[in-house]
């Protein structure tokens, strides 16, 4: 499951949240603890703790004392807020500077983009 590109931490962070965008994992439903995680990867203890550390700050998972980790209301939303902001700065934007640069008009990538999609607006 994990690679050498990131470390394991993040790792586990954004494989959590793949599951979130997904669906796999639904707002306010219980995560496995970090226990739990790390026995079944196989992982240090402390490294999956640092990973739902990472979510909890960033609002994604919330602790019920006693209970659990929980996924956080509004976490789904949240999140493909962030992944379509990424996804306008790293790919539209560089695509749009590309494009002008070597004189094609942005119809045509509207055209593509539209024929790529089987003529469907999104």
């Amino acid at each position: 499951m994990f690679d050498d590109r990131s470390p394991i931490y993040q790792q586990i962070a954004d494989g959590i949240k793949n599951d979130i965008v997904s669906g796999a994992l639904k707002e306010e439903e219980q995560v496995m603890s970090t226990n739990q995680y790390a026995a079944f990867y196989r992982i240090n203890p402390a490294t999956a703790a640092k990973g739902f550390q990472l979510l909890t700050d960033e609002g994604i998972l919330y602790k019920k004392r006693g209970i659990g980790m929980f996924v956080s209301p509004n976490a789904r939303q949240q999140l493909l807020e962030q992944r379509r902001e990424r996804f306008f700065e790293e790919v539209v934007d560089k695509m749009a500077a590309e494009a002008k640069q070597i004189g094609i008009p942005v119809a045509d990538i509207v055209s593509r983009l539209e024929k790529l999609n089987g003529g469907d607006e999104a």
